[in-house]
C-alpha cells in the first residue's frame, strides 16, 4: 500500500513514525504547508502531485479543520483514492457528501480515530450495529474537558486555573472553545449516532451545553450530592424517535464514568441482546491517535472498501422525550423557569424532572441575553 499523509503536525508525524517500522505500508508523500527535509517520503506542498499519482491508493488526512481538508479529501475520493482521516469536524460536517463520494467511486472512507482517538470505538460500534439493535450511545468523548473537570474535583482549583494547566500540558488549544463549549463532543456523538442508528444527523439540530461557565461552587454542590461532574454526549433511539444532545452531568460517584480521570475517554453503547459495552482509553495524543489511523490503513489494505454507513436518511431529532432533573445556576429567569418546582442548592437550584429540549432552550436564552448560565443534568 502506498499512502500520502496530508498534514505533518502531531498526528501526521505519529503516523509516519509508526509506518516507518512496517514493511507492508509505504509513505510515498508527505504534504504540508512547508516542505520537510530528512524524510524517506517525497515532501510536497502540491496536492495535485498526489492526486495525479496512480501509485498512491490511499490518502491519510490529518490536517484538521474544514478547509483545505474538505477540498483535499473530496478530490482524493473523486480521484479513486481511499481516504482515512482523524478529522471529526470534517466528517461530521460533510458526512452525507463524503460518504456518497466514497460509494460512487468504490473506495474506502474510514475515520476510526475521529472518535475516541486511540480507542477502537467506531469499528466495534459498526460491528455491533450489524447484528444488534442499538438503543443508546453515550460517553466522555473529550479529554480536555475531562481533564479540567477532574482537576477541579481533585485539586480544588477554579476553572480558569485548570484550563491554563491543560493548555500548558498541550491538552487544550490556545482557543479552547471547541472543547469547553462542547463542539468537539458534538461532532463525536453525531458520528457515533450516525453509525449506531444508520442515519445522517444534522449537527445544527443537536442541543449542546458546555462547561465554560462552571465554577468551583458548582463542583462543591456536586460533591455534596455524592456525584462527579462530567461533560458527556448522549444519543438514544426509541422506536423511530432519535434524541441527541451534549451537556455537563452530575453523575453518581459509583458510576463507571466517575472513575474516568485526567484526559481519558469512556464511550458506551447499549444494544438489545448485548446490554452495555464500554470502551476506555486515550481519546487523543500523537501515538494513540496515529495508531488507530494506521489500523484503518491495515484494514483498507486487507480489502475493506467502504464507509461505515451508506444510509442517507436524515431523522428529526427530538429531545422532548428525554427528561431528568437539572442543577441550574444563573441570574436569568423567565416565565417558564419561574413556573418550575425548584429547591435551593448552593448558589443554584435543582429543578423538577424536565425535558432536555426545554432546559437547553432556557440555557441558550440566558446566554444570548448576556447572562452566565451553567446547567448539569442529574442522571443515574
Amino acid at each position: 500500500m502506498n499512502i500520502a499523509i496530508l498534514g505533518f503536525g502531531t498526528v501526521g508525524v505519529g503516523v509516519y513514525d509508526i509506518i516507518a517500522e512496517r514493511d507492508d505500508i509505504c509513505v510515498k508523500y508527505v504534504l504540508d504547508i512547508k516542505e520537510h527535509s530528512g524524510l524517506t517520503a517525497i515532501s510536497t506542498t502540491d496536492i495535485n502531485l498526489i492526486l495525479n499519482d496512480s501509485s498512491v491508493d490511499t490518502v491519510v488526512e490529518v490536517i484538521g479543520g474544514l478547509h483545505p481538508a474538505y477540498e483535499f479529501v473530496s478530490s482524493a475520493l473523486k480521484a479513486g483514492k481511499n481516504v482515512i482521516t482523524a478529522n471529526k469536524m470534517l466528517v461530521s460536517s460533510y458526512y452525507k457528501e463524503l460518504t456518497a463520494l466514497a460509494y460512487e467511486n468504490n473506495v474506502a472512507l474510514r475515520y476510526t480515530a475521529a472518535v475516541g482517538g486511540g480507542i477502537p470505538w467506531l469499528v466495534n460500534l459498526e460491528r455491533a450495529a450489524r447484528a444488534a439493535k442499538i438503543c443508546e450511545v453515550s460517553g466522555i468523548m473529550n479529554g480536555t474537558s475531562n481533564y479540567i473537570l477532574d482537576a477541579m474535583h481533585t485539586e480544588k482549583a477554579d476553572f480558569d486555573k485548570c484550563l491554563k494547566v491543560a493548555q500548558n500540558l498541550g491538552y487544550a488549544e490556545r482557543d479552547p472553545s471547541a472543547d469547553i463549549d462542547g463542539i468537539d463532543t458534538l461532532c463525536k456523538i453525531v458520528l457515533s449516532a450516525n453509525i449506531a442508528f444508520s442515519c445522517v444527523i444534522d449537527k445544527e439540530n443537536v442541543d449542546v451545553a458546555g462547561i465554560r461557565y462552571i465554577k468551583d461552587s458548582d463542583i462543591a454542590v456536586c460533591e455534596e450530592m455524592g456525584r462527579v461532574t462530567k461533560l458527556m454526549g448522549f444519543a438514544y433511539k426509541k422506536e423511530e424517535n432519535i434524541s441527541v444532545f451534549v451537556e455537563p452531568v452530575f453523575i453518581s460517584e459509583k458510576s463507571l464514568e466517575a472513575s474516568v480521570h485526567a484526559n481519558l475517554n469512556l464511550i458506551t453503547f447499549e444494544a438489545e441482546h448485548v446490554g452495555r459495552e464500554s470502551f476506555y482509553g486515550f481519546g487523543a495524543g500523537r501515538y494513540p491517535t496515529a495508531y488507530t489511523v494506521v489500523e484503518d490503513c491495515i484494514d483498507v489494505a486487507g480489502g475493506v472498501k467502504k464507509a461505515y454507513n451508506y444510509v442517507m436518511e436524515q431523522p428529526v431529532i427530538d429531545n422532548t422525550d428525554i427528561s431528568h432533573k437539572y442543577y441550574v445556576r444563573t441570574q436569568y429567569s423567565n416565565e417558564w423557569f419561574n413556573s418550575l418546582k425548584t429547591e435551593k442548592c448552593g448558589k443554584g437550584v435543582i429543578t423538577e424532572c424536565i425535558s432536555v429540549a426545554l432546559m437547553h432552550k432556557f440555557c441558550k436564552e440566558a446566554l444570548d441575553s448576556g447572562k452566565d448560565c451553567f446547567i448539569a443534568g442529574i442522571i443515574d
